[in-house]
């Protein structure tokens, strides 16, 4: 399965993320496994019914696609809920919650044997700021291994 390679940009403005166009000129279709664990990570699924909506609204977010995707197209609920934790103060308990929506997001990949096993380990960074290290790992060897330096910057946009 080829999918167009997604890459992400912070600056003091803003965190983009936007695709790779390859020195040819075409779009950069490399490192598709890490490509959709941006995705599934970085983009907001549903939050459950009893899930606490961080402005106090109704709005539960997620991708309209998502109704009822492994029946219709054998799919997964795409993203992660950690958009939930926008409003919070970064705490132990915090952290537990982001690897907690981490694991719960790339599960899937882990389901459908995709990949072999999923390590999420996350910190508090300062006042401000969670990072951490995603490794996924494909039989004995490591597939893929993506390094979340911002991610709070990302959640609390």
């Amino acid at each position: 399965m080829t999918d167009i390679r997604t890459v992400q940009t912070v600056s003091p403005e803003a965190i983009t993320a936007d695709w790779l166009i390859a020195p040819g000129g075409s779009l950069d279709d490399g490192e598709e496994l890490a490509t959709a664990f941006r995705i599934a990570l970085l983009t907001d699924r549903l939050a459950l019914a009893d899930d606490v909506i961080p402005d106090g609204g109704a709005d539960r977010r997620g991708w309209w696609a998502d109704y009822e995707a492994e029946r219709l197209w054998n799919g997964w609920p795409i993203g992660s809920r950690l958009w939930l934790l926008a409003r919070e103060k970064i705490t132990a308990e915090t952290v537990g919650r982001a690897e907690t929506y981490c694991r719960e997001a790339l599960a899937p990949f882990v389901e459908r044997r995709i990949v072999s096993r999923v390590d999420v380990a996350l910190e508090r960074l300062g006042l401000s700021m969670i990072g951490g290290t995603v490794t996924a790992y494909r039989g004995p060897a490591r597939a893929v291994d993506l390094r979340f330096e911002s991610l709070w910057s990302e959640i609390a946009r």
